[in-house]
């Protein structure tokens, strides 16, 4: 029972490709959770996976657990980037923190083999992170000027 290389490397590879163009966009803008977060938070995904596919025969092993405990304890590293402290009164960082979240799915993907979702996936997290954002933008920006013309 152990890892092959090149599986590591392939799995581990598709992950960090994936969690490098999540956080790219991230810190593009300057979020707290950039390169580095998104890259490890997707490539340690895919090692709990993989570890737990090693027990995958094992007649005790539930399979589905390792996945849950994988959104929990990330659920834990996004709370710490909403909750940063700041002057203002305001919630900030639940995109980024949704963005680590979709990084440990990409890393989920990625340590299961699922390829071709893991690249659909991607393009769709960064596609709503770049697009959405510029909207959010605009939308706040038109909000700002309406409230200097009141």
């Amino acid at each position: 029972m152990e890892i092959e290389l090149t599986d590591f490397l392939l799995k581990g590879g598709a992950a960090s490709l994936a969690g490098l163009c999540m956080g790219l966009e991230r810190q593009v803008k300057g979020k707290p959770a950039g390169l580095k977060t998104n890259i490890l938070v997707a490539l340690g995904a895919t090692v709990y996976i993989m570890v737990s596919l090693l027990f995958v025969n094992e007649q005790s092993t539930d399979m589905t657990r390792i996945i849950g405990q994988i959104v929990v304890g990330v659920g834990f590293l996004g709370a710490g980037v909403i909750l940063q402290r700041d002057n203002e009164n305001k919630v900030k960082g639940l995109a980024t923190a949704a963005t680590i979240w979709c990084s440990a799915a990409a890393g989920c993907l990625a340590g299961l083999g699922i390829y071709n979702v893991l690249a659909g996936f991607t393009v769709m997290v960064v596609f709503v992170n770049v697009v959405f954002g510029y909207i959010n933008k605009k939308v706040k920006d038109n909000l700002n000027k309406q409230s200097d013309a009141d």
